[in-house]
């Protein structure tokens, strides 16, 4: 199967089209499954997760494997390309858009009486399984509120468990090749990176999007921005030749992957150097959060726009991690209701109503930050109220957030 994947890629480094008309996690609907050779035995699967496959003598290695949704296509449209066995898979990380892929391999290899494939992951992967389980509902919750679906998505509750685990790094031998498994937390405690030296090949799972990299969620658990960074200048210092991204495009030559990788790792560190130091100083995490900004120069760059996540709320993960949750306003440790905070002020304002109007005022000339507080307010104090939710909804800026 053929696909314009490397002409894309081409184009977005190049700034003749923007990565919001491109990038599958701007719209998911964008994902085809379709695939390009990057290299010799080598295919690049465009997905919404991304899936790269290698072709040995012993069969096919698979670095991320899909969500669950497309299992059937992603081993439909593979089996296209090679049909011999799958003999590894390697997990990157465990999100679910990454590990819902071998199944169909499992099943395929029983019918064959093939040896099943062997699955690779970070050894924190099991327990971050076990938090799913545990946590379920709420996750069902929120990808119903981060992609806008009518109604709870069923969040799944078993899992493909990996069969081998490792700590830091891993080689492994296939077919006469090395593949190298090495850990790294960043977008989650659990990553994984790997190289494959004799191709001069770097997946970099979720270490490298084409967006502001996904390291300030304000749904999900802590991410870690520091070891990301020191994560990438490990990848540089291998000089690949061909990046393949967990989600984005291949990026294709030395020079070109050094800028991304240094320039991703440049914007984290800044971030995380000026937040430790403020909090450092004894700055509040408000005043934190409306000084510290990112570099205009690299937040520009077409594979660092915040298309997926914000630089504040990198920020905001920044001071989590080493600050807790006390924001430093005493009013926030032991916090009234909202609803009644929200009644108080609508009170005092003359009514929710007027609240709500105020915000609508507010976001129509642009103050869109105060707006949102004006607004929330007004529905908690006046839940009932058509009249005040309507003009909440027509005042209300925000979409969903990032993931």
């Amino acid at each position: 199967m053929t696909s314009s994947i490397l002409d894309t890629a081409e184009r977005l480094w190049n700034g003749e089209i923007a990565i919001e008309e491109a990038h599958p996690l701007v719209d998911p609907l964008r994902t085809t499954g379709a695939y390009e050779e990057v290299a010799p035995d080598t295919i690049f699967m465009a997905t919404l997760a991304n899936i790269n496959a290698f072709r040995t003598a012993d069969g096919l290695v698979l670095v991320d494997t899909g969500l669950f949704a497309l299992a059937k296509m992603h081993h439909e449209r593979l089996r296209t390309w090679d049909a011999a066995r799958l003999n590894t898979a390697v997990y990157s990380h465990g999100h679910v858009d990454h590990i819902f892929g071998v199944p169909p391999f499992d099943e395929e290899a029983s019918a064959n009486g093939w040896p099943a494939p062997r699955v690779i992951a970070h050894e924190a992967m099991p327990a971050r399984f076990d938090r799913y389980v545990l946590t379920a509902g709420y996750n069902s919750i929120v990808n119903q509120r981060q992609f806008g679906f009518p109604q709870p998505v069923p969040w799944p509750t078993s899992f493909r468990d990996p069969d081998v685990l490792y700590r830091d790094v891993l080689r492994i031998d296939v077919g006469g090749e090395t593949f190298e498994m090495h850990h790294a937390r960043g977008e989650t405690d659990d990553h994984t990176w790997t190289w494959v030296p004799s191709r001069k090949i770097l997946c970099s799972g979720d270490m490298f999007i084409w967006a502001t990299p996904n390291c300030g969620n304000p749904q999900k658990v802590q991410r870690y921005p520091s070891d990301w960074a020191r994560a990438l200048h490990e990848m540089i210092a291998l000089e690949p030749e061909i990046l393949l991204p967990g989600h984005g495009f291949p990026v294709i030559g030395k020079a070109r992957i050094k800028q991304a990788l240094s320039d991703t790792a440049e914007l984290l560190e800044h971030l995380h150097d000026r937040t430790v130091a403020m909090m450092n100083a004894g700055a509040s995490l408000d005043t934190i959060l409306h000084e510290v900004k990112p570099p205009r120069d690299l937040i520009e760059k077409p594979y660092l726009r915040p298309v997926y996540d914000d630089p504040e709320f990198i920020v905001h993960n920044i001071w989590r991690q080493y600050g807790g949750w006390y924001d430093g306003n005493p009013a926030h440790l032991k916090p009234a209701r909202e609803e009644d905070l929200a009644a108080e002020i609508a009170s005092l304002s003359g009514g929710a109503p007027r609240l709500a109007e105020r915000a609508r005022e507010l976001a129509a000339s642009g103050n869109l930050r105060l707006a949102a507080h004006l607004a929330e307010m007004a529905g908690a104090a006046a839940p009932d109220d058509q009249e005040v939710h309507a003009a909440r909804s027509s005042a209300s800026f925000i979409g969903s957030p990032p993931p």
